[in-house]
């Protein structure tokens, strides 16, 4: 288990929603994820239940004005965050 820097894209299988979660934040990093939906408001509530710096709903990059940074062991704070500059 190391921080991987770069495009990967990991495909596994899950009975449930909870399950899916609970596979993608299982890791003791946490700086980028995307949740890829039909029904957007679904898709905002998995993201919102990632332990993640950037969550990207059905788009392959973040907002430009989105604070940006790590969560849990990855990244050091907040770009155009509360703290950030």
């Amino acid at each position: 288990r190391e921080e991987i820097f770069g495009p990967v894209l990991s495909i596994l299988p899950y009975e449930t929603v909870a399950e899916a979660v609970g596979i993608a934040n299982d890791t003791i990093y946490g700086l980028s994820n995307a949740v890829v939906g039909e029904d957007e408001d679904r898709a905002l509530d998995v993201a919102k239940r990632l332990q993640s710096g950037q969550v990207m709903v059905n788009a392959p990059y973040g907002g430009l004005r989105a604070p940006f940074g790590g969560y849990k062991q990855s990244g050091d704070g907040r770009e155009q965050g509360v703290h950030g500059s």
